[in-house]
């Protein structure tokens, strides 16, 4: 497989994972969890597969996010104009850094729901991690087609 069907099928196997039905038992609040971290952690190797995919003609022999889109990472054009993305936490892909961050620290990405808040009118990002997830891999998406246009020229 090369690295554009791996990111693509990454990205697909994601979106699965938050299409997941928690059901209503008692593990319903568990498994939506477990299928939210679950997504972002397929999303994490997404944007490595990326990674590797926009950086092919480099030749590169590492490609870690945290390496690449750091400020030591290779001179290539779409890993400057993603270092650019990252830096802005508003971004899809700010948003993406932060919350695999969080994945990786021990409270996790995930957050209960709590019975006290549901019948508040939700204000600022109190949105669900899959929500917010399925959202940044629709602008993720529309930025790896246009990442893929510049590589291509290469």
């Amino acid at each position: 497989m090369n690295p554009r069907a791996r990111t693509n099928q990454l990205l697909y196997q994601a979106e699965l994972m938050l299409d997941v039905a928690p059901g209503d038992d008692e593990h319903a609040e568990a498994r939506r969890m477990a299928s939210e971290e679950a997504a972002l952690a397929l999303t994490e190797l997404a944007l490595e597969s990326l990674l590797r995919e926009v950086t092919e003609h480099a030749q590169l022999a590492r490609h870690d996010w945290r390496e690449l889109l750091g400020s030591e990472g290779a001179g290539i054009a779409e890993l400057h104009r993603l270092r650019e993305l990252a830096a802005r936490p508003e971004s899809w892909l700010g948003w993406l850094l932060q919350r695999i961050e969080a994945l990786h620290d021990s409270a996790g990405a995930a957050r209960r729901r709590s019975a006290a808040y549901t019948g508040l009118i939700a204000v600022g990002s109190s949105a669900a991690l899959g929500d917010e997830l399925r959202a940044c891999l629709q602008e993720a998406k529309r930025e790896i087609a246009s990442l893929r246009e510049t590589s291509e020229e290469w």
